[in-house]
């Protein structure tokens, strides 16, 4: 395989491509679409035995109106599973990391070896991350809004001099598919399906534009964190956000899980291939063995899903339950995050 998309950054420096928290929080929120004054409250606290049942069944998965690799439309029957109501938090994964000393993929200097022609002023630990652009020409071309950031990381989610002071409870960020499966193993988890996930997100609904239903602002209300504004250059924040939010922040779904629209991309198990709907087992699907990606042949890439807070109705739509997102394994973004399952009997 070639080098995946973090080393490819390094040579450019620039991004191409989506027992653990104790006691209990309330967050008091309100919010304003169209001149009607929302209040909610998140009900309980982000706690990893914090999960939700999905019962077994069966479900259409994919979306016609959607990008091709959402295509074709193909009905899937899962078993019943456990998986978290919310998206892993900072303090979160921070308890992983001091349990176990871990470090991640953003926190490692590249190895020279790995990396033969690559100027070693860019052979440093970072992560990539999204800037405001002066200008932007096309918005076909993501790569004027994201760059390779040295010294970016989960506990520095905007380079060096930036900390985690009042998003304990925000979602990590920064975390390659690599981390998100460190720590799923470690909390004795592990990280959903492609398919386990859609079906989630979807709330016990079937082929809806959004996680809850219809409507994007059911009476009046946000129902996701995402962007507002003119992509990429104005976030108006009118959902009350303009990065990530403290998870919870916005209603749960049919499922009582939040998050599965927004706020961050989350990493899922499977690899990454456009045409693995065509030929999807229809029983509890896998995903491929491999991954490849006509797009960048040789690069294997890994499935990420439910859109962030960069989306917009002009730019990604990723925020759609069957919305797919495609990013190297060994990628961090200040977009994508990660929640996990758990194979465990019905309550």
């Amino acid at each position: 395989m070639k080098p995946a998309l973090r080393s490819s950054l390094i040579f450019v420096g620039i991004a191409l491509s989506g027992a653990l928290l104790a006691g209990a929080w309330v967050v008091k929120e309100a919010r304003r679409v169209g001149g009607q004054q929302q209040t909610r409250r998140a009900l309980a606290s982000p706690l990893g035995v914090d999960m939700a049942w999905i019962p077994a069944g069966k479900f259409t998965m994919g979306a016609n109106d959607g990008q091709p690799d959402e295509r074709p439309l193909h009905d899937v029957k899962l078993r019943g599973f456990w998986i978290d109501r919310y998206e892993v938090t900072n303090d979160q994964f921070a308890k992983f990391v001091e349990a176990t000393k871990y470090v991640t993929t953003a926190e490692i200097k590249p190895d020279p070896a790995q990396f033969p022609g690559a100027p070693l002023e860019n052979l440093v630990a970072g992560s990539v991350v999204f800037f405001v652009p002066e200008r932007v020409e096309s918005l076909n071309n993501h790569m004027q809004w994201w760059r390779y950031q040295p010294g970016a990381d989960w506990r520095h989610p905007e380079g060096p001099g930036s900390d985690l002071k009042g998003r304990g409870l925000h979602p990590v960020v920064h975390v390659s598919w690599f981390d998100a499966e460190a720590y799923a193993k470690w909390a004795g988890k592990r990280l959903p399906t492609e398919a386990e996930w859609e079906f989630a997100a979807r709330g016990g609904l079937e082929q809806n534009p959004f996680a809850w239903g219809r409507e994007r602002f059911p009476k009046g209300l946000w129902m996701m964190n995402i962007w507002q504004g003119q992509f990429p250059s104005e976030n108006t924040g009118q959902d009350g956000f303009k990065g990530t939010a403290p998870v919870g922040s916005f209603p749960p779904n049919g499922y009582g899980l939040h998050d599965m629209a927004g706020n961050v991309w989350e990493w899922v198990a499977d690899w990454y291939r456009p045409d693995y709907y065509a030929h999807s087992p229809r029983d509890n699907p896998q995903g491929p063995a491999d991954s490849e990606d006509p797009a960048e042949p040789g690069v294997a890439k890994r499935v990420g899903r439910g859109g962030s807070y960069l989306c917009s109705d002009m730019y990604c739509k990723g925020y759609r339950p069957s919305a797919r997102q495609k990013t190297s394994p060994d990628t961090g973004l200040s977009h994508t995050g990660f929640r996990c399952v758990k194979d465990a009997p019905a309550p």
